[in-house]
């Protein structure tokens, strides 16, 4: 079920949340893909396209192309890098990078006492568009490196469990940086990610306002 408020409206920016990790920002005439596997019927071509890492549910070679034109600028590591076409930048954990009208920097993301993503394997991105800072984690536990972002607009933080951090787990990184939005994500769309967004809203401290986008 499609959520409360679709898209989450932002000061000088939209985001739409299309189910797993895969997010539309709307910013200007600007269009920026996180880890296109969930399209919208007909989507618009993307400016921007940013892949956390090559597992199949984020990194889709056919979605990417079927968004993409001829300016469309990717940015991901390695690995994904090897499996799609186009204006790719290879990007590392670690690095700020200064593309036309956004900022990024690239961040760690991993699983602490899991095999699935172990550290290197992946990474999430900041998005900073004139100040305002959105946090894609990725598939990632809360690692301490959480802990240092600051000035977070809108975080989108997968609760499913298994492959990430389940609901309490996620709910105490939201705690640590305190978003003025947490969006729950990464659940209830691929087996083994049963999660209750509710459940999440509910140990999130004040200072954060979740909105949840689908059930």
């Amino acid at each position: 079920m499609l959520g409360e408020k679709l898209p989450v409206k932002l000061e000088n920016c939209s985001i739409d949340f299309l189910k797993h990790a895969s997010a539309l920002i709307g910013f200007g005439a600007k269009k920026i893909f996180i880890d296109p596997w969930q399209l919208p019927t007909n989507p618009p071509k993307a400016d921007f396209i940013f892949v956390t890492h090559e597992h199949y549910d984020h990194c889709d070679p056919q979605k990417i192309k079927e968004i993409s034109k001829k300016e469309t600028l990717i940015a991901t590591n390695d690995s994904c890098a090897a499996r799609l076409s186009g204006n790719i930048k290879n990007t590392k954990v670690g690095q700020s990078i200064n593309f036309p009208g956004l900022k990024v920097f690239v961040v760690e993301a991993y699983n602490i006492n899991k095999r699935f993503h172990p550290r290197g394997l992946g990474m999430g991105f900041v998005l900073e568009l004139e100040g305002t800072r959105i946090y894609h984690a990725g598939d990632t536990d809360f690692i301490p490196e959480m802990k240092e972002l600051k000035e977070i607009d809108a975080a989108l933080l997968p609760i499913g469990d298994t492959y990430t951090m389940n609901e309490i787990e996620a709910a105490q990184a939201a705690n640590s940086f305190s978003p003025k939005i947490a969006i729950p994500m990464h659940f209830n769309v691929v087996d083994g990610t049963s999660a209750d967004p509710q459940k999440f809203r509910s140990l999130v401290g004040p200072k954060t306002r979740v909105e949840i986008l689908y059930q």
